[in-house]
């Protein structure tokens, strides 16, 4: 975990594990994303970490927001500000990032990421083209539950940051056939041309 200054203060994540400590009594399902979820695929470290993300689907922000009573959390909202969510506050989804933190004078420790649904399913925020049944989202390794590897690299697929090749180029090789062939549609749908595409559609060495 790397500790780091950002215009709205200082980040000193919290570890997946004392995610899961904290979060451990919710009622509602959530998971760990972001490079972490990659990593736990994977099954070895890939890179430092400068915050922790855990999804949780929208419908669930209230249940989630009261286990955290005590703690502040403020909404990106837009995103490149923050403001405080306020206790009971439903945000709408134009709202997708929270940053939480133990009190006004600590560092933050993690980040809320609200996916979208729609009944039992998943739909991806940018183009509502893209679902999946809720109960294929998550896969778990002892007692943390991880967003799946492809829907995550469908998320890390916009920017193409260095990290993000990074996380690519671990987890690519060890995606099922069913995982690679997910990720290869929904990028042809959502994303015609990106580069990924081509490792995508070769067989992966020892396949």
């Amino acid at each position: 975990m790397v500790r780091h200054e950002t215009p709205w203060g200082v980040w000193d994540p919290l570890t997946p594990a004392e995610v899961g400590e904290l979060l451990r009594g919710i009622e509602a399902p959530w998971w760990i994303a972001g490079g972490y979820a990659i990593e736990a695929f994977a099954g070895r470290e890939l890179r430092e970490h400068g915050d922790v993300d855990v999804g949780l689907l929208r419908r669930d922000q209230l249940a989630v927001q009261r286990t955290l009573d005590g703690w502040e959390l403020h909404a990106a909202d837009p995103p490149g500000t923050l403001r405080p969510w306020l206790p009971g506050e439903h945000l709408p989804r134009a709202i997708h990032d929270i940053w939480v933190r133990q009190d006004g004078d600590g560092p933050w420790r993690f980040q809320l990421m609200l996916d979208e649904s729609e009944g039992e399913e998943w739909v991806f925020r940018r183009d509502t083209r893209m679902r999946r049944e809720l109960e294929t989202l998550t896969w778990k390794r002892d007692t943390l539950s991880y967003i799946a590897p492809e829907v995550q690299l469908l998320y890390k697929s916009k920017g193409l940051r260095a990290k993000d090749q990074v996380d690519f180029a671990a987890a690519e090789p060890v995606l099922s056939d069913r995982q690679r062939a997910w990720l290869r549609d929904a990028l042809e749908l959502v994303e015609p041309g990106h580069p990924w595409l081509a490792a995508l559609s070769t067989a992966p060495p020892g396949s």
